[in-house]
């Protein structure tokens, strides 16, 4: 889905998937409080125009280039900086917290930039946000996952730390979620941001050959 001639989405984007298991349990913790919202206006500032039943796939649909990402960047940008800190507040206060409770914020991985603007908004260091797009790029829906993930594998995240994740996509849509980490722990593993930069790169040069 991605343009390879149009550099408003090609050198965003990267390839990932992540998931999260959940469980029940009596003990205390888990998921606080969480939000979620859309707004349909917004809709063609970040799109894929054909395909569906709205627009089946056809001959001139594919030559037409419309199945491919389309992005409003200046749009989106001020959209996702906008609620981005909202969102985080909205599911702080129904979890009956501020953001002195937390000890990380851990945001969908679309631009450095939207993640450095929304720490200013909540007037928050940068170091309790979790930050891996400048290793991987935008990975989507997966990107929340992949660094909540290497959060805890690197041994920032530890059990009972109150965590938000919160995030925003096509739709438009935005919404975050407040939990106490009571999942488990792993042993500490070093990441060489270095040998992803390599991997990213010989990858361009096998795609382009």
């Amino acid at each position: 889905f991605i343009n390879w001639k149009d550099r408003n989405t090609c050198i965003l984007f990267g390839d990932g998937a992540g998931a999260f298991v959940l469980q029940a349990s009596d003990k205390p913790g888990g998921v606080l409080s969480a939000v979620m919202h859309s707004d349909g206006s917004g809709a063609d500032l970040l799109t894929l125009p054909g395909g569906g039943a709205r627009h089946p796939a056809t001959e001139t649909t594919v030559h037409e280039g419309k199945h491919f990402v389309y992005m409003d960047g200046k749009e989106v940008f001020r959209f996702a900086t906008r609620v981005m800190g909202q969102a985080t507040q909205e599911s702080l206060q129904l979890a009956g917290l501020t953001t002195d409770d937390i000890q990380w914020i851990i945001p969908h991985q679309a631009n450095y930039r939207i993640i450095e603007t929304a720490a200013k908004y909540l007037k928050l260091p940068m170091e309790k946000f979790v930050v891996n797009v400048d290793r991987y790029g935008n990975t989507s829906t997966a990107s929340i996952p992949i660094a909540a993930v290497e959060a805890v594998e690197s041994g920032k995240v530890k059990s009972g730390d109150k965590i938000v994740f919160v995030g925003f996509g096509a739709g438009l849509t935005w919404g975050a979620m407040t939990v106490e980490w009571t999942g488990p722990i792993s042993e500490k593993k070093i990441v060489y941001p270095h040998q992803y930069r390599l991997f990213a790169r010989l990858r361009s040069i096998l795609r382009r050959a």
